[in-house]
């Protein structure tokens, strides 16, 4: 990632953009007593109150711990309801709402990862087809014998990375946001920084170059060692943003051509891009770092690194959505590929990529999702699937309940406040209170 740690204590190189925060969501909203308001039963022209997450909104954003936040909750296949507070940027008295731009950082992971299970459903690849196949480069892997330790104590890959491995973080491959020592330091001086923050000088916020090109990023990160064995442990990677070379090489497409063509177009997300075309900086939000309780914009809507052309499209972090486009994206995964009476994906393709893919050999133990499944580039966990991004968003479906739900905000870490566990829990107390109504 462009970044090393801030000064502050508040705001880390390892906090900044991961999605792991978020573990509790697809759990708590399986969890809750569905009865008669479930998907089949659900009204859509009774649009149902959502009093929790409405105080939660008005406890940050009244409280200006948070510039704006945006809810999308809906059933099935009906129009969402939306709940929003706030402006786009402190003081800007431009008001945020369903079409408003976020960074919406790791929740790019399940889009690149359908987009991987559409080329799959198709043919194109194999879910445990050795990526060696499409990318040489990755043939004769070495391995770190101690994790972030030597990066010259090297000993061979017992066996090849796979698609399945990338979509589910289970490749042996690294983070810059994650990894410490010689293999934190190779990834920064190869480029391989599948992200970005600000192109503000902010004090303690350094910045790694990422390399340009997408095949450039996949060439050099073959060149370097991996962390751990493929396939023995779910560890946070690099492996979406590897996973978009994949994919344009299967699909003979640019990898951010094939997201418009498969996805974006078909699903009706116009508002979902890699870089913020300057006519739609009207609706753009500011990015804020919580410091001593403060907000500082670390990436202001008018001069953000946003609406420069990436190093590449950052398939594990790079995308600007809203909050309807982000709907859009999750009632076409709740109807099982279909939204508008058009199909994007196969029933198959979806089912199979938001169930649990974890290869039988990886543990979770000690991790972020300890205990729980992965598909794919989502959490999965009794019937939800879906998960957040490093500037306080968060998104999923729930099968068992007929639901989506995202909530859009901006502001780093996404620990500083508890967002990523405490909408969905905001969301469980509002259904548990329609059961009982």
């Amino acid at each position: 990632m462009a970044y090393r740690e801030f000064d502050a204590p508040e705001i880390s190189r390892r906090s900044l953009l991961r999605g792991g925060a978020w573990l509790t969501a697809g759990a708590a909203l399986a969890a809750a007593p569905m009865g008669r308001v479930g998907f089949a039963q659900a009204l859509p022209e009774a649009s149902p109150a959502w009093p929790h997450v409405q105080a939660m909104i008005d406890k940050y954003v009244g409280g200006r711990k948070l510039a704006n936040m945006v809810a999308a909750l809906g059933w099935g296949e009906a129009e969402p309801t939306y709940l929003a507070r706030g402006d786009l940027a402190l003081g800007s008295g431009k008001r945020a709402g369903p079409d408003s731009l976020y960074r919406i950082y790791s929740m790019t992971k399940p889009i690149t990862g359908m987009a991987a299970m559409i080329l799959i459903d198709e043919g194109k690849l194999g879910l445990d087809q050795p990526i060696a196949e499409i990318l040489p480069a990755f043939s004769n892997m070495m391995v770190q014998k101690t994790y972030d330790g030597s990066v010259t104590d090297l000993e061979p890959a017992e066996r090849p990375i796979t698609v399945r491995q990338l979509l589910t973080h289970t490749a042996g491959l690294g983070y810059g946001i994650v990894q410490k020592g010689p293999i934190r330091e190779m990834y920064a001086k190869y480029g391989i920084s599948p992200g970005q923050v600000s192109r503000l000088p902010i004090p303690g916020l350094g910045r790694d170059e990422a390399i340009a090109g997408l095949d450039k990023f996949a060439n050099n990160l073959a060149r370097l060692p991996l962390v751990l064995q493929p396939g023995t442990k779910w560890s946070y990677s690099v492996g979406l943003d590897l996973m978009g070379r994949v994919i344009e090489v299967a699909s003979g497409m640019p990898f951010d051509e094939y997201l418009r063509t498969a996805i974006f177009e078909p699903t009706g997300m116009n508002s979902t891009w890699f870089r913020v075309p300057q006519s739609e900086v009207g609706r753009f939000t500011t990015n804020y770092g919580i410091l001593g309780g403060n907000l500082l914009p670390l990436d202001p809507a008018g001069a953000s690194v946003y609406l420069d052309k990436p190093a590449f499209p950052f398939g594990g972090a790079g995308l600007v959505s809203s909050a309807r486009d982000y709907d859009r994206f999750l009632t076409m995964l709740l109807g099982y590929g279909m939204i508008d009476g058009r199909r994007v994906m196969s029933e198959a393709a979806v089912k199979l990529g938001t169930s649990n893919l974890l290869p039988e050999t990886a543990t979770t133990k000690g991790t972020w999702i300890d205990g729980q499944g992965f598909g794919a580039g989502g959490r999965v966990q009794d019937g939800a699937y879906g998960w957040g991004g490093a500037a306080g968003t968060v998104a999923l479906v729930s099968y068992k309940a007929g639901l989506r739900a995202t909530m859009m905000t901006q502001y780093m870490p996404s620990e500083a406040y508890p967002i990523h566990e405490g909408f969905p829990k905001a969301v469980m107390a509002d259904l548990a209170a329609m059961q009982g109504a």
